[in-house]
């Protein structure tokens, strides 16, 4: 993936907000039934909902935030939840520092 792609993913509003939601996700969602809000990730209908879309809109951003390494998800029974990939995140901090 190109830096200029990897710019374009994280200047788009929503999936900026999505990503300081799942920094703290106990913060901004309620406890699932099915998975951790840590250890397994944020059910993807319970960002859409706060984020107000529908779920392809959702699952767009979140193809392109999973594509570009910033999200890991993970399939518990119907449903997809998400999580950060902080390694990734600090490797983008240290990419933007040496500009």
């Amino acid at each position: 993936m190109q830096d200029a792609d990897l710019f374009r993913i994280l200047g788009n509003p929503s999936r900026l907000a999505i990503l300081g939601w799942l920094k703290d996700p106990r913060a901004h969602f309620l406890p699932q039934v099915d998975g951790d809000l840590v250890e397994d990730g944020v059910c993807g209908q319970r960002i859409a909902d706060k984020l107000g879309i529908s779920a392809s809109t959702l699952s767009e951003h979140m193809r392109q935030l999973v594509g570009a390494g910033l999200v890991a998800q993970k399939r518990i029974k119907q449903w997809t939840f998400y999580k950060r990939n902080d390694a990734r995140l600090a490797e983008i901090a240290a990419l933007v520092a040496t500009l």
